[in-house]
């Protein structure tokens, strides 16, 4: 009895619960809005507020029912519960846009409904209802909902007047912070006439150190609104100010927004006082502060480049440039060569004059070579006074740099040779004499060579080297030279571009002790920021920079040389096919043989890094691409698909001799991928080889045949349904006439009719009635292939397999190459 009352109970809950929502049922809209939104339960009235909006849609043809709608939410509005007033302005963007899509029903109604619950929530004393109400504003702005005269009358006065001295220090920072965002939205004209004066006495708040937080971290921007003669009268000052804050919060904002406000300040502005000031963030004894300004540094020096410039404008031709960096060269040595040898050095000249060819008559080489056997006579008596090095150590400095030339790219075998010839130049001016190592170590394959120095070297070399001659009769002349050596090794860095100081200390970005006294990432921001500042400098420039690129490129963060190895391609375009060759393809190299996180960002650029190289180095890496197939970790499959990717983009940069010796192979390697996605991308590869084969025919008939005897006749299923893939490929992107096509795949195309396995034959139903019965050439009776085409359609309409049948009997429409050929084949992994 007691289980049947329990029953009996609950069944009598049921139908109470089924009549209390058959009763909703019977309201109207209006009717449930006004039963719930006057009820003593926050819930309900949370749910009216959530479900505004469906009620709008249902009421959407009644314009006095909308309104009545929107006059309940003002009432709404009101509600004392703040939860209900944050659930009702989460809902205000949303019902604010229909408002707007039905306009002619409901004309004014944000205006005049919407908007000032917006406004006065902007003031609301509870902090949910605040930041759902800020929010909100933005999302009306970013959408243009708010009618411009609205934002100047309702909005922007409310939020100034939020920022009074009198008003509480929580709503002046989130009304600052507000103003900030909105001033790119407003224009130049309201920031100026009613924000910007609220905003530079903001900057002066010496009550609250988070407003002018806020400020700071919003400089950039109003700078960027009000442009650059409001932001160097009015603006400016108030940045120096907020530089020099006694909170480090403060002054770390200024150094993370100073490449806008620079960017809004004129160029003298920007070097006289900017570069002072963003000096003095550099050395600010806060680690936080530095490590922001070392990570915008880059970017502050970015905004020295002229707008009107680009890559192409900043310098003079390449080749004019290294053609007359050499005759400066050239020019020296034969000063040098008339002070120092005499009468002696002059008949040497005028008989080398006949007999050396005229592009090596300025080779110093030349000039130096006849007096050797009396130069050497005064050496030993020059030694005995002066005692100095004795010349079996020169001779062992000597072939010690010959034993190490032949490995000369290895970074640690340079770093030896350098050392080396540095101290076989200190022997050598001690006893008076110009040195064959004074010459560039890269212009010969030994230290004896005639051959000029080669183009690609730096000037910064040649230059040095011209400038290193002694007179012997000189005691001083070692320190004498070490001395120039000093000054021109600073004048090798001076440039005119940016500032010295910003450019030194962008330098330093790479010292070790930077990492500890700064940041651990610095050198990763140096090198992310890198390709901005060389375009700034120029290629003439690059000198500047190519020894703190070096060691970027052999940091042992591998993150560090993953950026470097993304931009790579970008600073090559900068640089040029001259600097690019004989500085940048070493560190390609090196970055080839990296890990598998660095060698990604050459792969990804491999077309846009390789397309500027001249022809004979670009063709020196056909032999290193196949080992791109290898990769750290077997399952990284993406690093393969990537491959297949760039070699469809090689193609024209190599002939089609070069595609077909070592990029086919490539190509049929990666149709065996185990992962479906890399095969996929390779058969849309190996239709681009057939496109670029095409205009040879011996090798396109080669190649067909091989991928008739690889794919066609292939004892797995899935190569021979590529090979149907790579047909009706070939045809949709017109890789090769119609004829070639006919005559040497066509045939084993249609034997794939009997073949056992069903997706197989899908595939070639698909491409014989989606692919070749549109093509006229296939339709004309002339055709010898027609009655054999015919037959296998037939037979495919006939098929056991359901799915055969059908796409051999019907042409869908919407089933087209990307979806069905895919999708067929998504059991392929």
């Amino acid at each position: 009895m007691a289980d049947l009352s329990l029953l009996q109970d609950s069944q009598e809950d049921t139908d109470g619960l089924l009549d209390f929502v058959s009763q909703d049922e019977m309201l109207t809209p209006l009717g449930r809005l006004d039963k719930y939104i006057s009820s003593e339960n926050v819930f309900n009235r949370q749910m009216v507020a959530r479900s505004l909006l469906d009620t709008l849609r249902a009421v959407s043809e009644d314009e006095r029912e909308c309104v009545s709608v929107l006059e309940r939410i003002d009432r709404l509005a009101d509600d004392s519960e703040p939860t209900v007033r944050a659930e009702l302005m989460e809902q205000i963007p949303h019902i604010a846009i229909f408002c707007q899509e039905n306009r002619p029903s409901i004309p004014l109604a944000f205006s005049k409904y919407l908007l000032p619950i917006v406004v006065r929530y902007l003031a609301d004393q509870n902090n949910l209802v605040r930041k759902t109400s800020q929010a909100a504003l933005l999302v009306l702005l970013e959408q243009e909902l708010i009618e411009r005269g609205d934002v100047e009358k309702l909005v922007c006065p409310v939020l100034v007047e939020l920022t009074a001295p009198d008003s509480s220090d929580e709503v002046k920072t989130e009304a600052m912070a507000i103003i900030c965002k909105m001033a790119p939205m407003v224009g130049k004209d309201v920031t100026e006439r009613l924000f910007l004066p609220r905003f530079c006495e903001m900057c002066c708040d010496c009550r609250m150190f988070h407003v002018r937080k806020v400020c700071a971290a919003n400089f950039g921007d109003i700078c960027s609104v009000v442009g650059g003669e409001a932001t160097e009268e009015l603006l400016l000052p108030r940045f120096l100010q907020l530089c020099s804050d006694n909170v480090w919060g403060v002054r770390k904002a200024c150094a993370e927004c100073f490449m806008t406000v620079s960017s809004a300040s004129s160029p003298e502005v920007r070097r006289t006082k900017l570069s002072s000031l963003f000096i003095s963030l550099i050395s600010d004894p806060s680690r936080w502060v530095r490590q922001a300004a070392f990570q915008s540094l880059g970017q502050f020096i970015s905004t020295f480049a002229s707008p009107s410039s680009n890559a192409g404008q900043y310098f003079r031709d390449e080749a004019e440039w290294s053609g007359a960096q050499t005759h400066s060269s050239s020019a020296d040595g034969s000063c040098e060569a008339e002070e120092g040898g005499g009468e002696q050095t002059a008949e040497v000249l005028s008989a080398a004059s006949q007999e050396i060819p005229e592009q090596e008559l300025f080779n110093s080489f030349h000039f130096w070579r006849t007096p050797i056997p009396e130069i050497d006579l005064e050496l030993e008596l020059q030694e005995d006074r002066r005692s100095a090095a004795p010349p079996l150590a020169r001779k062992q400095l000597q072939e010690l740099i010959e034993n190490l030339e032949p490995h000369i790219d290895d970074p640690d075998v340079k770093a030896q040779v350098d050392v080396l010839t540095a101290a076989l130049r200190a022997t050598a001016l001690d006893s008076g004499l110009e040195d064959a190592f004074l010459e560039p170590r890269a212009a010969r394959s030994n230290p004896f060579s005639s051959q000029q120095p080669s183009e690609h070297l730096s000037a910064h070399t040649r230059r040095r080297d011209s400038s290193l001659h002694v007179t012997r009769d000189d005691d001083d002349s070692d320190v004498s030279d070490s001395n120039l050596s000093a000054e021109e090794e600073r004048k090798y860095k001076q440039q005119d571009v940016v500032p010295q100081a910003l450019l030194e200390q962008y330098l330093s970005m790479t010292d070790p002790s930077r990492a500890q006294t700064v940041d651990m990432e610095i050198a990763r921001h140096c090198a992310f920021s890198l390709p901005g500042v060389a375009l700034t400098l120029g290629r003439q420039n690059w000198h500047c920079l190519r020894d703190t690129y070096e060691t970027l490129a052999s940091d042992m963060q591998w993150k560090v040389r993953r950026t470097l190895a993304f931009s790579i391609h970008e600073l090559a375009l900068i640089l040029g096919d001259q600097l690019t060759a004989a500085h940048l393809v070493p560190i390609f190299n090196s970055f080839l043989k990296d890990l598998d996180e660095v060698r990604i960002g050459v792969l990804k650029h491999l077309y846009d890094f390789l397309k500027l190289l001249h022809q004979d180095t670009r063709r020196k890496y056909l032999y290193q691409l196949q080992e791109f197939l290898v990769t750290d970790n077997s399952r990284n499959w993406r690093f393969r698909s990537e491959l297949a990717e760039q070699l469809v983009l090689l193609l024209e940069l190599y002939s089609a001799q070069d595609v077909h010796d070592y990029l086919r192979p490539l190509a049929l390697c990666l149709c065996t991928d185990r992962v479906s996605s890399v095969r996929w991308t390779s058969y849309r590869l190996v239709s681009e080889i057939i496109r670029k084969l095409s205009s040879c025919s011996s090798l396109l008939v080669s190649f067909l045949g091989e991928l008739v005897e690889k794919f066609c006749h292939s004892s797995k299923w899935s190569s021979r349904q590529a090979f149907a893939f790579v047909c009706q490929l070939s045809i949709e992107e017109e890789c090769l006439s119609l004829d070639q096509f006919s005559e040497h795949l066509l045939p084993p195309l249609l034997q794939l009719a009997s073949d056992p396995v069903p997706n197989v034959r899908v595939l070639l139903a698909k491409t014989l009635r989606q692919t070749l019965l549109e093509r006229e050439y296939f339709l004309n009776s002339s055709n010898c292939q027609q009655a054999a085409l015919e037959h296998t359609l037939v037979a495919l309409q006939t098929d056991v397999d359901k799915d055969v049948k059908y796409f051999a009997s019907v042409h869908p429409g919407s089933t087209r190459l990307n979806e069905d050929a895919m999708s067929t084949t998504s059991s392929t992994y």
